[in-house]
């Protein structure tokens, strides 16, 4: 316990122990991780730090690569958060029928339909609002410099600013991305094959 309560090694390992998944400690190039698994698919808990010339900013990601069927991609994030973002890749604003939802949170996707689909899981929707700040979505690969997926292969992608050290928010985050990956399968979006990809 540091002089400002736990520490994130401290929070991690008791998020992974508490799931069932493994705290991976950092070494040289790699920091420290949580990897978990739901069903065939692995999610990674990590940070990350980006360099803005005269400072830093480290943020919490969580992701997950699976197959994606059909080039199905969203984003999600609460309104005002955000302001041109997601009118690549086709994507438009979508309603999804649940005014409070639809108020508080913007979402783009590709293929209305679906999204409509997913978010209109109820288990979703509360795990979503319990996130004070989201910003979730599927992406198709990590970019320059870092991971290029196969064809076919794509990840579900949460990240947010700052590191995340509240064991509950950290619980219902992992809960929320077992929902959606689940969901996704569920409505002809995600293949349940292992899409063979190391984070």
């Amino acid at each position: 316990m540091g002089l400002f309560g736990p520490s994130k090694k401290e929070i991690w390992e008791q998020l992974a122990a508490e799931i069932h998944a493994n705290y991976v400690p950092g070494g040289f190039w790699k920091g420290d991780r949580v990897e978990a698994r739901v069903d065939n698919w692995m999610l990674v808990l990590d940070t990350y730090i980006v360099s803005t010339g005269k400072s830093t900013i480290t943020y919490t990601r969580m992701r997950a690569p699976f197959i994606n069927l059909n080039n199905f991609y969203f984003k999600i994030y609460r309104s005002g958060f955000f302001s041109e973002i997601g009118k690549l890749l086709g994507m438009k604003d979508v309603n999804i029928g649940y005014k409070k939802f639809d108020d508080d949170f913007v979402i783009k996707s590709n293929n209305e339909e679906k999204a409509k689909s997913l978010f209109s899981n109820e288990s979703i929707r509360a795990l979503i609002e319990e996130q004070p700040s989201i910003n979730l979505q599927i992406k198709d690969d990590e970019g320059y410099f870092k991971e290029h997926f196969p064809k076919g292969v794509d990840e579900l992608y949460f990240e947010v600013t700052g590191v995340i050290k509240d064991i509950e928010r950290l619980k219902e985050l992992y809960e929320l991305f077992a929902e959606v990956l689940k969901e996704l399968y569920n409505i002809g979006v995600a293949g349940w094959e292992n899409p063979d990809v190391v984070l």
